[in-house]
């Protein structure tokens, strides 16, 4: 009988071991199933600058159709002993301001660089975004406040960064154009004037743009307007004629004061400051960054809104969604979220636009983030980004293939000689 017992007690530890070790082999396979893109990140791209140029604030990276990486960053933002090289009388051989947009090949060479004040256009105050079309034109916004014609000349410490959101409609805003340039930076085209903004509804001017996307099937410019309108506005490509504009979930936009980002409040009717990125996907969906929101909201190319999505919810400050580009599957499955306040970038699954993984973290060796500002991809599936503040540099990300998500934050990805 306690022979009968003992057997059948072993009996069900034993069914109950196994109960447990299936429930755990499931939720392993289940977890298996869960994958997403893997990166490395490069720490020999680029090679260093010829000339002992330095990098200020870098605000925009784009990839163009040879996979050629462009970037721009801001000269004036370097401090006074990073620019000794170019005082009179000349106070040290190192350093000097890199031209404002530079050209590098796949392999980082630097192949070109340019810019800078011209005849013919108006150059922003503080450059901010660049995109190069499928015609390889070079285009690029700016958020630089500026000083109204007439007041006095001059910053106290040099440049002065102000990006504190913007409510109404008064006060001087330099930036509100856009400007557009051949590849070897001959002027072709600008989209309004300095200081001349009426805010978020002006279909003339723009306030302080922060990106430009344009759309090779229509050549139309799809512009996030952006730290001073609360916008997405769209024009001609080739002629700079408005087409149409909208604000959050497709409202019509307005600059009345939204008041502080409350993370457990309900959502904000209107999109606030910086309306940072505007990228269209393969099928025809635009995806705008409400930066300060925390949040990506998706619409129609005539405004019509569609989904949105938060991520890293809680984050206040200069918020998580800065910048975002599509990997390069044909179907782009998934969207790489550039996060600067965080400073990482978050994978997100395209179609249900939940996050998968994450990687980066604050730092200023390879591979950590000081100020994640903007995020490009190349054919390859590269991943490169920029940054600003006290960031000042550009940074690959190799792509290594499909794999499993085991982390859901991966830290640091550096290279495992594999």
């Amino acid at each position: 009988m306690r022979r009968n017992l003992r057997t059948g007690a072993f009996v069900l530890a034993a069914i109950a071991i196994l109960g447990t070790a299936s429930i755990f082999l499931s939720r392993k396979v289940n977890a298996a199933t869960v994958v997403a893109p893997r990166f490395e990140v490069d720490p020999m791209w680029p090679k260093p600058l010829p000339n002992h140029w330095l990098l200020g604030m870098t605000v925009g990276v784009a990839v163009d159709a040879q996979d050629h990486i462009w970037i721009v960053h801001r000269q004036g933002s370097l401090e006074d002993n990073e620019k000794h090289a170019t005082t009179n009388p000349k106070i040290a051989g190192c350093c000097a301001p890199a031209p404002p947009i530079l050209e590098f090949d796949a392999a980082g060479n630097l192949i070109n660089s340019w810019g800078g004040p011209g005849t013919g256009y108006d150059w922003p105050d503080s450059t901010h975004g660049i995109f190069v079309d499928y015609k390889n034109n070079v285009w690029i916004g700016g958020n630089g406040r500026g000083k109204a014609p007439g007041a006095a000349a001059g910053r106290a410490g040099g440049f002065v960064l102000d990006e504190t959101p913007v409510v109404g409609v008064t006060g001087y805003y330099n930036d509100s154009m856009l400007l557009k340039f051949t590849a070897d930076g001959k002027f072709v085209m600008q989209i309004g004037k300095p200081g001349q903004s009426k805010g978020s509804n002006d279909v003339e001017n723009l306030r302080l743009p922060a990106k430009i996307y344009v759309d090779p099937k229509t050549d139309e410019a799809y512009i996030a307007d952006g730290y001073g309108n609360h916008r997405v506005i769209v024009y001609d490509a080739n002629t700079g004629k408005y087409k149409r504009h909208w604000g959050a979930y497709g409202n019509k936009p307005d600059d009345v004061d939204p008041g502080d980002y409350k993370p457990d409040g309900p959502p904000a009717q209107q999109f606030r400051n910086p309306v940072h990125c505007a990228n269209l996907s393969i099928d025809n969906l635009l995806y705008v960054c409400d930066r300060r929101n925390d949040r990506l909201q998706v619409f129609t190319p005539e405004g019509k809104f569609v989904k949105e999505a938060f991520f890293e919810k809680q984050t206040l400050g200069q918020g998580s969604v800065w910048d975002l580009a599509f990997s390069k599957d044909p179907q782009q499955k998934y969207i790489y979220v550039a996060d600067g306040e965080n400073n990482q970038i978050h994978v997100i699954d395209r179609q249900s636009l939940q996050q998968l993984t994450t990687f980066g973290d604050g730092g200023r060796q390879p591979g950590e983030f000081y100020g994640v500002h903007s995020i490009a991809t190349d054919s390859k599936g590269n991943i490169y980004t920029t940054e600003t503040f006290r960031g000042q540099r550009v940074q690959k990300f190799t792509y290594k293939g499909i794999a499993p998500v085991t982390k859901q934050y991966q830290g640091v990805v550096w290279p495992s000689g594999k």
